[in-house]
């Protein structure tokens, strides 16, 4: 059975990183890192909440220190997940330096939740009030730099003459309120399957863990990452939601990353995987 840590919140994690005032200036914080790889493998690694960071600017938002220990700052183990990966891969990846509690990259950009007032029951005093100048500022100087290297990233590998294959990696808390999540892992997904389906396969083959289908969450949600690079342009790709308590130190990364390493690359080695296809999105019709 998979490794499993329990952690509290005030408990360091693998690959965490926490707001710091040695951030001096504006210029100082970049909102985004890109782990270069082979781009003629024709895969791209996503970690939209990779990371807990806020600019000096802002403090912390009004908020205690043990909010950033907890899954609504940050994706927990996801940095460290992603980053082995990439290694053991060889391929690109996007990792988004700022914590959502600062603004949402896996958001569209007209998203309610966008900049969250209250997150699982934690008020955030920062982003409350907020004025549509500060709205705009977050959004010039975080979310939008942030899905500009993705599909720069993307272009890279598309200028190689391959449709990549993107793979979005995210966590989730093993409770929802009182209800105890029985999934190891999920895939989320829209209409588009290509990728989804042998994933979900793949997972489930060694049979020791419970793979939801569109679960904890569903897949399908306008304006997100996916949405934006994948299904608007028919990029075959697939969201995988990791339970946090089973990558939350290193030992749970080195057990995932060697699980999903394999995986990955059987995906990647299908030619369908790179192959440009629109589907139609549940959310409704595409922008035009």
């Amino acid at each position: 059975m998979p490794h499993t840590t329990i952690m509290t919140n005030n408990t360091m994690r693998a690959g965490e990183s926490h707001p710091t005032s040695s951030e001096s200036s504006q210029s100082d914080f970049v909102p985004f890192e890109i782990i270069e790889g082979d781009y003629d493998k024709g895969m791209v690694l996503l970690a939209d909440h990779a990371m807990n960071r806020l600019p000096a600017r802002y403090g912390d938002l009004g908020l205690p220190a043990n909010a950033f220990h907890r899954h609504i700052a940050f994706d927990i183990g996801i940095e460290g997940l992603t980053r082995q990966l990439a290694a053991m891969l060889g391929v690109p990846a996007v990792l988004g330096c700022f914590s959502r509690l600062l603004i949402d990259p896996n958001r569209g950009e007209d998203d309610p939740t966008l900049i969250m007032k209250i997150s699982d029951g934690a008020i955030i005093p920062g982003n409350h009030p907020i004025t549509q100048e500060e709205w705009n500022f977050r959004l010039d100087t975080y979310h939008r730099p942030y899905h500009q290297a993705v599909e720069r990233t993307i272009a890279k590998v598309e200028a190689r003459g391959r449709t990549p294959l993107v793979l979005s990696l995210h966590s989730f808390t093993p409770f929802w309120k009182d209800a105890a999540r029985p999934w190891h892992a999920g895939v989320l997904w829209d209409t588009d399957d290509r990728a989804v389906t042998p994933l979900i396969e793949k997972l489930r083959e060694a049979g020791d863990i419970i793979v939801g289908d569109n679960e904890p969450y569903d897949g399908a949600l306008k304006g997100d990452t996916m949405y934006r690079h994948c299904m608007i342009p028919g990029r075959p790709h697939a969201l995988l939601e990791v339970r946090q308590d089973l990558i939350g130190d290193e030992a749970g990364i080195a057990e995932w990353s060697t699980r999903l390493a394999p995986i990955f690359a059987a995906l990647n080695a299908d030619p369908i995987l790179h192959e440009t296809k629109i589907f139609p999105s549940r959310t409704g019709p595409y922008p035009a």
